[in-house]
């Protein structure tokens, strides 16, 4: 794979690239945002062909949406919305409505052997968010934080050598990055 086959680009230019044709581009919107529409339907406990369905009608509708020229900061909200939509629809189309949420009743506790989602889902959602707002810093938080991830980080001056900032503000600089990260609307979507 090349080089270029393997980069991020910021949603703006992914949707600008989709709407105009760009495979590549389409294909790296469906990669952010699969896990998304995924975990969703994994709390709906939709099972894996009526989950299929709901992610191709999320993926019909988007495809609708970008010759509307949809905003990248509103694009998390509008896939999560319209597949939290979807998800409703299905399961009211099989014979009775569903709301997510914590089991209250016996009747409700699931069979015993069957696998709960609970952990998964979330940690899905949560990495789809965390990649969405990576995908969307500027290249130079991209590298700080990846470089900051690494087992093990290295000390400040070899970071700050590799980025070209000085080693005294390393630290600064991370908690900028971060800071975008923590107020970027795909991680906001996940505490709200």
């Amino acid at each position: 794979m090349s080089q270029d086959a393997k980069q991020s680009y910021p949603v703006d230019i992914l949707l600008a690239g989709a709407s105009g044709g760009d495979q590549r581009a389409w294909d790296q919107l469906v990669e952010l945002f699969a896990p998304l529409i995924w975990s969703i339907c994994c709390r709906y406990q939709l099972r894996r062909p009526a989950a299929d369905d709901v992610g191709q009608v999320v993926w019909l509708r988007l495809v609708d949406q970008l010759a509307l020229r949809p905003d990248p900061a509103e694009l998390v909200t509008w896939i999560a919305a319209t597949t939290r939509q979807e998800c409703s629809r299905v399961l009211r189309s099989a014979g009775g409505p569903y709301t997510p949420g914590p089991r209250r009743r016996a009747a409700d506790r699931p069979v015993p052997g069957t696998r709960v989602l609970g952990p998964d889902v979330l940690r899905a959602e949560r990495h789809s968010a965390l990649r969405v707002a990576f995908a969307e810093l500027p290249p130079e938080c991209q590298q700080l934080i990846a470089l900051l991830i690494q087992q093990p980080a290295g000390p400040a001056a070899q970071i700050g050598a590799r980025l070209g900032i000085p080693a005294g503000c390393v630290d600064r600089h991370r908690r900028r990055c971060l800071d975008r990260v923590r107020r970027h609307p795909a991680i906001a979507a996940l505490v709200s």
